[in-house]
């Protein structure tokens, strides 16, 4: 007989239970990698609605300042900037920039005030489909912008429409998954885990961008409809394979342990019943079907003895928004989430134009060079884990980096005309300080917040808490493409000042909970949970 090859034996070592914890993880990783590789063509299209033409019909006159040498000129530059047909109107105007940050505007306002609707609804429907129906609906706006180009659409109500109905439908994504995700995590490593999985941020930007990238001198149109068609897929793929809790499988394994047919419950009026299986070992120990949810390939399923177990008690309700803002953290983490995700997304949205002007490069090498700063997001946001999972301190981890983050963006904007090595290198430094607190909040700390120890176990609230939290920062994310497009037209520096000012200000609203941290004589998070697992 052939020895077992170690491949085999290595895929045979995992149980069920982490094959379907890998498969989870795996697959909500990629959802959501979807959502933002969807979100990133805009940034990347920009410089392709407006190119850098505009100094033609902006140079100052020539010659003879005659009243009638002024109007002749005039037309004829007006003529000559029509006749390069180099912007796609309605963004040929002089004010270009404020047209692009209100398309910015509305996609992100739909989106914050989606968001506190999304986590109570999304604590009331079943996540699977929840999440399949706004994979799909985000997939038709996504094509629908791109679209535009091929129908040759000039409205500027039509892309602000389709930027708010996305918006809107992409909010069905954060709580889904961060709700999936928490139910089939530990506590252990938090940090670490949800940092290493919340790298599918910066993944889906960078894909987003070169995807975007390649068609964007040629036909933007499909910048947007191939990247519509990835998240409708992968609305499908989530509809067939996505496993909300572990207690889903319930059904499932009971059916193989039933020995021909279904063990029969009742349900009375006002009183739910479950019916209690119980799993007999070979060596004649008996555990309850609650503690082993997967079976062992030792163990033999033998149903001893179907009991039926009455609750006197209604399962736990979702908790109510004023509820949520009561856990211990939420306020702080969120409108400290609000100041971070606002230079967050003013890098993602305004960063490929910015390195367009300031470096002089097209469209495509600009959207390339940018995705340097989502590839420092990824090491940020899984250094930022390790650090606040090893000292215990979530709240002064992303203290510390907001802190270094105000010098680096400075630092930024004056090497940034110096070339492409210095900004290579500021690029991966700044993703990763911007985007580590951000990740951080996010993903642990909300997953933190949302199983507190207020809430004796119901794990429900975690949907509407994630929700509050990333809703507050998506405000934030509203509000700073929109400020960029109105300050950059008095320059550059202007952006990068209030960068650094919201920087500071998301610093000053964690001072608090530092200083708990840091005065605790037990070094744990400021929101960790307190329960203890079974």
């Amino acid at each position: 007989m052939a020895p077992v090859p170690p491949g085999i034996r290595l895929l045979v070592s995992f149980n069920r239970d982490q094959w379907y914890k890998a498969l989870t993880f795996t697959l909500t990783f990629l959802l959501y990698t979807s959502f933002h590789l969807s979100r990133k063509p805009i940034s990347i299209v920009k410089s392709e609605l407006h190119r850098n033409c505009s100094h033609v019909s902006e140079r100052p006159t020539i010659g003879s300042t005659s009243g009638k040498s002024d109007i002749s000129q005039k037309f004829f530059l007006q003529a000559l900037h029509t006749n390069m047909d180099c912007s796609w109107k309605p963004f040929d105007k002089s004010n270009y920039k404020q047209l692009l940050g209100a398309m910015d505007y509305s996609f992100l306002c739909a989106y914050a005030v989606g968001m506190y609707l999304s986590g109570i609804i999304g604590e009331r429907l079943p996540i699977r489909l929840y999440l399949t129906v706004g994979m799909l609906a985000s997939g038709l706006f996504t094509s629908l912008f791109g679209l535009g180009y091929i129908y040759n659409i000039h409205s500027l109500g039509f892309y602000i429409s389709v930027q708010v109905a996305n918006g809107l439908v992409q909010t069905t994504g954060w709580p889904s998954v961060v709700t999936c995700i928490g139910n089939w995590l530990g506590k252990g490593r938090r940090g670490l885990i949800m940092g290493i999985w919340n790298s599918h941020t910066s993944v889906g930007n960078i894909l987003g961008s070169l995807i975007a990238g390649y068609w964007v001198s040629s036909n933007w149109g499909l910048s947007f409809i191939i990247p519509g068609l990835i998240i409708a897929a992968m609305g499908v793929i989530c509809f067939l394979f996505l496993i909300e809790h572990p207690n889903d499988l319930k059904s499932l394994d009971s059916d193989s342990c039933s020995p021909g047919k279904s063990v029969p419950t009742k349900t009375w009026k006002g009183v739910r019943a479950h019916t209690e299986m119980y799993l007999h070992y070979k060596d004649k120990k008996t555990q309850s079907y609650g503690t082993e949810l997967l079976l062992p390939k030792e163990a033999s399923c033998v149903l001893v003895q179907p009991v039926v177990v009455v609750r006197s008690e209604s399962e736990p309700s979702a908790i109510s928004f004023m509820g949520a803002l009561h856990i211990p953290g939420v306020i702080e983490f969120s409108l400290c989430l609000l100041f971070a995700k606002l230079v967050s997304y003013t890098f993602l949205f305004w960063l490929p134009l910015y390195i367009t002007k300031a470096a002089h490069l097209d469209a495509k090498k600009a959207g390339d060079l940018s995705t340097l700063f989502d590839v420092g997001g990824i090491i940020g946001g899984i250094f930022a884990g390790v650090i606040s999972d090893k000292l215990g301190k979530r709240a002064t981890t992303c203290a510390v980096m907001l802190l270094l983050a105000a010098p680096t963006l400075y630092g930024f904007s004056m090497i940034s005309e110096l070339g492409h090595g210095p900004t290579i290198g500021v690029l991966l430094v700044c993703g990763g300080l911007v985007n580590g607190p951000y990740a951080l909040i996010t993903t642990a700390v909300s997953a933190d917040l949302g199983t507190h120890k207020s809430l004796k176990g119901n794990a429900r609230a975690l949907s509407t808490v994630t929700a509050i939290i990333d809703g507050t920062g998506s405000v934030g994310a509203a509000m700073g493409p929109l400020l960029a497009g109105v300050l950059s037209a008095g320059g550059w520096d202007q952006v990068f000042y209030m960068l650094m000012t919201a920087d500071f200000l998301a610093l000053l609203l964690l001072l608090r909970l530092v200083t708990k941290e840091l005065s605790s004589a037990k070094s744990r998070p400021i929101s960790s949970v307190e329960l203890k697992e079974h």
